[in-house]
């Protein structure tokens, strides 16, 4: 009786870690106002001008924090799965309020099934935007490598500021 009952209180204990690891994993900022146009414009004209300094042909997007497309802007000779995966990016990062390397980073350690959640984009290179603590929107962007779009999607951020 004495091992039923300690059976079922580390069961309960670990229920209880098991219950509040899941809450602190579902801790994400919460929305707030959608981007303005101004505010977009500012993003991709910061994000365009990393991309010219460093002679990359990009797409850039910025989307709402619904995922709807507020602005968007391609560079000449950009190749042209880049403008579609641009937006997608950016769609990925505002509407699941995390950066797109997380997602990428989920399914390189084995959550595969992450790769059936429509919408969800798990490729480097989106990032959520933040106006006063809360998502506004998202930037994608795509045509180099993963890790350079993420570099002038951060640049885009920084142009906000």
């Amino acid at each position: 009786m004495l091992a039923l009952k300690t059976i079922l209180r580390l069961s309960s204990v670990l229920l209880c870690v098991l219950f509040a690891s899941a809450v602190l994993a579902q801790d994400r900022p919460s929305y707030g106002p959608e981007i303005t146009l101004a505010d977009a414009k500012k993003l991709a004209s910061a994000a365009l001008a990393e991309a010219q300094k460093n002679k990359w042909n990009v797409a850039i997007a910025i989307v709402d924090n619904h995922g709807a497309l507020v602005y968007y802007e391609r560079m000449d000779d950009t190749q042209s799965a880049s403008p579609l995966i641009a937006i997608e990016k950016a769609r990925s990062a505002a509407m699941f309020r995390r950066s797109t390397r997380v997602m990428e980073d989920t399914v390189n350690k084995g959550r595969t099934s992450f790769l059936g959640i429509p919408l969800a984009t798990p490729i480097t290179g989106g990032l959520p935007i933040f106006v006063a603590g809360k998502i506004a929107g998202g930037i994608g962007v795509s045509g180099v490598t993963s890790d350079q779009d993420e570099q002038v999607a951060k640049a885009g951020l920084e142009g906000l500021k």
